[in-house]
């Protein structure tokens, strides 16, 4: 089976999720197990070659993450980057997880 390049189909964007695993710290290695729901065309060639063209991801879930390192499941938390947070950004901040009160620089009260 040749798969064809998903140039031009439009459908969900690549997950992008990190993950931390509280038990060990491993921020690199993880086991994902998602499911997926696509639709595509099929394109047989006379000499009954198949060939998917024009894939689309319809639905995406992740079903299952566990950490490579230690083998835990429970421990493993995703990581919610800040806006603006990217690959130039400073990046992996939890958010969300902790509370935070922003102060002034010179911490005279909050912002």
């Amino acid at each position: 089976m040749t798969r064809g390049a998903p140039a031009g189909s439009v459908g969900l964007p690549a997950v992008t999720t990190r993950y931390r695993c509280s038990a060990c710290g491993n921020l690199t290695r993880f086991d994902v197990v998602t499911s997926r729901r696509t639709q595509a065309f099929h394109h047989y060639t006379v000499g009954g070659e198949l060939r998917v063209e024009d894939e689309v991801v319809l639905a995406e879930s992740v079903d299952e993450v566990t950490c490579r390192w230690c083998g835990t499941g429970a421990a493993v938390e995703p990581i919610v980057e800040a806006v603006g947070d990217g690959p130039g950004g400073a990046g992996g901040a939890l958010v969300g997880s902790e509370s935070s009160t922003a102060r002034a620089p010179d911490g005279a009260g909050e912002i």
